[in-house]
């Protein structure tokens, strides 16, 4: 819930010119980092891309960190050098996002490399859009991880679209989980909707990792509801985006939030009142961020060039 009000909150600032870094709104994926994240511990790395904030929240990075980075401040987790797509805390593992597409799916095989020689048991996790299937690296990565069976969990959000482009007119080969059978790699399709079921397919992926089972490739089927960048949606009547209504209905029939709510009342774990009080605790845990973000200093014009090495 943190993560798409968070997300949502930043639709106002960003048509209104107030946050100038390009963001790629994470607001229907949200199932697949919270449930992957719940099954990793604070030392697993992970490596994002360009559509990440969820990424960083799901593994424990700071909201306020990420909201001053998000408006371009000193304070952010990347001294505001970076903006939405450059975000990292090491300090729980997140060690990375780009805006490259499959950019850092490599360093995650690296992380992995790395773990496996000092023998620390550690995960690394690669996520990663179904656009990035179309990129040399991901075959290279897999077909290293598989010869050094490496601790590392591939992970497609299979959301449909690469930027604006639907699956279905750029793959001949679907399910995209099937590129890891080349290289011998286990790989599963997981209802990329359903925090249980990710956290469940997650969990057996990391036990095997951690078992040096070698390499793991997961597809989670999802869909973005706001536009590849920014807020476009077809939701609120903002259509800039090419996908039809009627797919559109479908998905949000199968929101992750909403499907995780019902799953709570109809098990008699928390109660509709439950809910309203986790969301105005939330609903106050942001605006503390955003006020946090907007009073923080931006970077000295100075000290343009700090942090850049030749």
């Amino acid at each position: 819930m943190r993560i798409r009000v968070f997300e949502e909150s930043l639709v106002g600032p960003i048509l209104s010119g107030e946050i100038r870094t390009p963001c790629h709104l994470y607001s229907g994926q949200e199932a697949v980092a919270v449930g992957f994240c719940a099954a990793l511990s604070r030392y697993d790395y992970i490596f994002g891309n360009h559509r990440s904030h969820g990424h960083f929240l799901a593994k424990g990075g700071s909201l306020k960190d990420m909201a001053a980075e998000i408006y371009c401040r000193e304070s952010g987790c990347s001294r505001g050098r970076g903006g939405s797509m450059h975000l990292t805390d090491p300090e729980v593992g997140m060690l990375g996002s780009a805006p490259i597409v499959a950019g850092t799916i490599s360093l995650a095989v690296g992380a992995a490399l790395a773990a496996l020689i000092r023998g620390d048991g550690r995960v690394a996790v690669s996520f990663f859009g179904e656009g990035a299937a179309g990129e040399g690296v991901l075959y290279e990565s897999l077909n290293f991880a598989a010869l050094k069976k490496l601790p590392i969990i591939f992970a497609c959000e299979n959301n449909l679209y690469a930027t604006h482009m639907p699956i279905r007119e750029c793959r001949v080969d679907q399910p995209i989980r099937k590129v890891a059978e080349a290289f011998g790699i286990s790989n599963y399709e997981v209802e990329g909707n359903d925090v249980l079921q990710v956290y469940d397919a997650c969990r057996n992926a990391v036990e095997n990792c951690r078992g040096r089972g070698g390499p793991v490739f997961l597809e989670f089927m999802t869909y973005r509801y706001r536009g590849h960048v920014g807020p476009d949606d077809n939701i609120q009547g903002l259509h800039t985006d090419i996908r039809p209504k009627e797919e559109l209905e479908q998905w949000l029939a199968k929101d992750p939030i909403k499907k995780l709510e019902s799953y709570l009342m109809e098990h008699r774990l928390m109660d509709e009142q439950e809910i309203q009080s986790i969301k105005e605790e939330v609903g106050k845990e942001i605006s503390d961020a955003v006020k946090y973000a907007k009073t923080s200093p931006r970077p000295k014009p100075e000290e343009l060039t700090n942090y850049v090495f030749a």
